[in-house]
This record gives C-alpha cells, sequence and structure tokens, in this order.
C-alpha cells in the first residue's frame, strides 16, 4: 500500500475490490405509479391473462389511480401510501408476471397449493389487493371529508353559525323563506283539491 492510495490515487485494482456505497433509492413519483399500473395492466392483456384476472386487474390499477392524486393527504410514512406505492410498482407487477411466467393450460388446471390453481390463487391474491386499495382509498377520502368538516367548524366560530341556507337579499329588500312543507300534506306536484291536471 503505497502513500497514493492515501489519497486515492495509486493502486487501482485494490479500490475496485472496496465495498462502494449503495445508491440512494428514491421515492417514485405519482406519474412512476401511474406509468407502473399502465404497464402492468399491458402485460396481462398481451399475456392473455383470462377475462376474470383482467377485470381484478382492473379494479385495483382504478383503484390506485383515484388514490395517487391524493396521497399527499395521507401524509409522508404513512402505511396506506406505502401500501399503494408497493401494490403499483411490485405486488401487481410480481402477481400477474410470476402467472404469466407458467404455461397457460399448466396454470389455470393444475393444483398446487391447498388444491388451487395458479389462476386460483392469482385471483385470490388480486382480491385481496382490491380489498386492500378500496380501504385506503375509503381512508383518504375520509382524511379529506374530515379537512373539510374541521374547516366548516372553523368557519362556524370565525363567522358564527351555520346558516339554513341563506336569506335572499334582492337590492336592499330580504325575500321571505319559503314556507316549510307539511311532508304529510300533498305534494307540490299534486293539484289543489277540487282541480284537475
Amino acid at each position: 500500500m503505497g502513500i497514493g492510495s492515501w489519497f486515492g490515487f495509486g493502486d487501482k485494482s485494490a479500490r475496485a475490490s472496496e465495498p462502494q456505497p449503495e445508491p440512494a433509492h428514491t421515492v417514485p413519483t405519482s406519474q412512476d405509479l401511474l406509468d407502473a399500473v399502465d404497464r402492468v395492466e399491458q402485460q396481462a392483456k398481451d399475456g392473455k391473462a383470462p377475462g376474470m384476472v383482467q377485470s381484478r386487474l382492473g379494479r385495483v390499477a382504478r383503484t390506485v389511480r383515484d388514490t395517487v392524486p391524493r396521497l399527499d393527504t395521507l401524509g409522508s410514512g404513512s402505511p396506506q401510501a406505502y401500501n399503494v406505492m408497493a401494490t403499483a410498482t411490485n405486488y401487481l407487477p410480481d402477481a400477474i408476471g410470476g402467472y404469466l411466467r407458467l404455461p397457460r393450460q399448466w396454470a389455470d388446471s393444475r393444483p398446487v397449493d391447498r388444491g388451487k390453481t395458479p389462476l386460483m390463487i392469482l385471483i385470490d391474491q388480486l382480491d385481496l389487493l382490491g380489498a386492500t386499495m378500496d380501504k385506503v382509498f375509503d381512508a383518504v377520502c375520509r382524511a379529506d371529508a374530515e379537512a373539510l368538516v374541521v374547516h366548516g367548524r372553523f368557519l362556524e366560530e370565525k363567522f358564527g353559525a351555520a346558516a339554513g341556507g341563506g336569506d335572499l337579499i334582492i337590492g336592499s329588500t330580504p325575500v321571505p323563506p319559503m314556507p316549510a312543507t307539511d311532508p304529510s300534506g300533498p305534494s307540490p306536484l299534486t293539484p289543489p283539491p277540487g282541480r284537475t291536471a
């Protein structure tokens, strides 16, 4: 070992055997996730996956596409956000790819695990992913709805109680509100007694 190796030059063969730092893993962007879903759907179409597979895959893909623009609602590090990312980039491609690598007749007819064929196993996996993505989407929407409720309460505290629809003012004259209707009374579409439509 010479002095040059201390300063980063010298015996290059020795440096080549030294462990190199791992490249930093980047977090996929929203577009990366959408592209991954597009690729796996195309892979299933190109591989002529059965209709029952493509329809279940389509359900999961639609929910992922609906959820991706709302992932910021969940916050970074959220398990739900991770599930969406992993479903798009790992779980779906692995499931579909594993099935498509098998000969079709064999995959659709040969029991391999507790009496289930690879096709049945794939369908179970897609159903599980679909149910999981539905729960994530529901959580995202509930978070958005909760933000709306919180904002409404803030406005009530700031400006007063919520109005029952507000008063209509034309010019400087308020227009009286419509009279309340009796739910057991005649429908507005029913002509008054003694008249026919």
